[in-house]
């Protein structure tokens, strides 16, 4: 009696990458272990290692130059690190270009607003969702116009969430500084990211539009989104964080609970020269 085996199935085409976890014993959305990055003789990151829980935010703090974007660049494969290794969800993300990572569910909102100052507000926020959803940021004559319907919904939805529905016709190169980070931020939204990282999100913005901005962050949290945000307002970091790291000169001084962060001496050292945070 002749005997039928399964046949062999590759172990790289099988197997689901190896999400790591926390000491807590949460997934990590995003390791980076051992990360280093000089540009020429300076050290911009030594020896970094950060654990992103599954659906925290968690705050990246430190004085001016001690590598906070640096490290953010290294994550969405703007600059290549050195040594060390980057993971989302278990994926090395060395190698890799920024669309790729993008693709995958990695979403930076830049310090800086990237958007097209010629296009209308609706038209910045849409491009972005079609390109998430079609892998290229082309608009498509052949789309269905249920599609096509369903994007601008989105697209208006999140414009509203950001209190720029009523703009949403305007040229996006004559808002506010404050309205344009806004903007980007509903163009990093649209997207639906797994992973989103903020650089400074508040910047340019009044503390009424602030504290707007904290609330639709919050709300974003209550859906599960995991993000990471760079931000030199404290007000902004202690409303938000679920776990803060500070860097000082490209490394990496302390890290905690925002209460733990906010009675470290070395921080207050570091960050404001003594005052308590």
């Amino acid at each position: 009696m002749s005997t039928q085996t399964a046949p062999a199935t590759s172990a790289a085409t099988s197997a689901a990458p190896a999400i790591a976890h926390s000491a807590s014993g949460a997934p990590l959305v995003l390791n980076v272990t051992d990360v280093e990055k000089n540009f020429g003789g300076l050290k911009a990151l030594n020896n970094i290692n950060l654990q992103i829980e599954e659906g925290k935010t968690h705050a990246i703090i430190g004085p001016n130059g001690a590598g906070k974007s640096t490290l953010l660049n290294v994550c969405i494969g703007r600059i290549p690190p050195d040594r060390g290794v980057v993971e989302f969800d278990g994926v090395p993300l060395t190698g890799m270009a920024p669309h790729e990572i993008n693709q995958i569910g990695v979403v930076r909102v830049f310090q800086t607003p990237e958007i097209f100052p010629d296009l209308s507000l609706l038209h910045n926020v849409m491009i972005p969702a079609l390109s998430k959803r079609e892998g290229a940021f082309r608009f498509n004559p052949f789309r269905s116009l249920a599609r096509e319907h369903e994007i601008r919904d989105d697209a208006e939805h999140v414009l509203a969430d950001m209190n720029l529905l009523e703009k949403k016709d305007l040229e996006a190169g004559n808002l506010s500084r404050g309205d344009k980070r806004r903007l980007e931020l509903a163009m990093g939204l649209v997207q639906r990211p797994r992973l989103l990282l903020l650089d400074e999100p508040t910047a340019g913005m009044s503390r009424h539009d602030t504290n707007r901005t904290i609330d639709l962050l919050k709300r974003i949290k209550e859906r599960g989104m995991t993000k990471v945000i760079i931000e030199h307002d404290m007000h902004v970091v202690f409303s938000l964080a679920d776990h803060i790291t500070v860097l000082a000169q490209g490394t990496i001084i302390a890290e905690g609970t925002p209460d733990q962060v906010r009675g470290n001496p070395k921080v207050q050292e570091a960050y404001l020269g003594g005052a308590h945070l």
